[in-house]
């Protein structure tokens, strides 16, 4: 079997045709992402085929809680939401005034008001007061990647015991595994990978992904019975 080499123009269009039958058109999530777009947020929200993973993912756990580190526009919150049951929920810690307030505008256009709390501040800060005896089934971690271990640290406190942390962006086009390429985000990534390696208390992998975002993949993460 012979390969051949491909870049972001051939996933783009495999992911643009594999959505054709798999993920329905969704007028509140394009909305979504016109929104932030609009008000100046970076374009880092996730992928639509990965938001759908996201979401059958929750759905498959039969997740009633989530927590999710990084908000940005709400985009992957609202995938998220849809997986839930009426009477769930996710908590959504973000840094930026500015994000969360577009964020509140899409989760409420979106319908999902009830379902989705959004706690603004240092997530650190924000992880760190919540309470170990409310549970979460999830965890979505994606935000500045220097601070992925303590987010990690804080996700494995408040998941239950058999239940699902999720790191976005572990791979970086390679550049991770690349010992010749260094900055703060990559490093973050090698922490976290460090840390897990000698933590008995967990089973993860890495999952690398290509598409329309490029070549990056989530660390896949279950927290063991204690």
């Amino acid at each position: 079997m012979s390969f051949t080499t491909s870049d972001v123009n051939d996933w783009t269009r495999s992911d643009i045709y594999h959505n054709s039958f798999l993920i329905s058109p969704d007028a509140t999530l394009d909305s979504t992402l016109k929104l932030s777009e609009q008000n100046g947020l970076p374009p880092y929200a996730v992928s639509a085929a990965q938001g759908k993973f996201l979401y059958l993912l929750a759905k498959s756990i039969q997740a009633h809680r989530i927590l999710e580190v990084g908000t940005l526009g709400g985009y992957s919150t609202i995938w998220f939401a849809k997986a839930l049951p009426p009477d769930g929920e996710i908590i959504t810690c973000e840094i930026s005034e500015h994000y969360a307030k577009v964020a509140q505008q899409n989760i409420d256009h979106a319908g999902l008001t009830s379902r989705v709390k959004i706690l603004l501040g240092p997530a650190i800060d924000t992880l760190s007061r919540l309470h170990s005896d409310e549970t979460f089934d999830l965890a979505f971690i994606d935000a500045d990647k220097q601070s992925n271990v303590d987010y990690f640290i804080q996700a494995k406190r408040l998941v239950r015991n058999q239940g699902v942390i999720i790191v976005d962006n572990v791979v970086r086009s390679g550049r991770v595994a690349d010992p010749i390429q260094s900055d703060p985000s990559i490093d973050g990534v090698r922490r976290l990978l460090q840390y897990i390696q000698n933590d008995s208390t967990v089973e993860a992998t890495t999952m690398g992904t290509v598409g329309e975002k490029g070549y990056d993949g989530f660390l896949f993460a279950i927290n063991k019975p204690r």
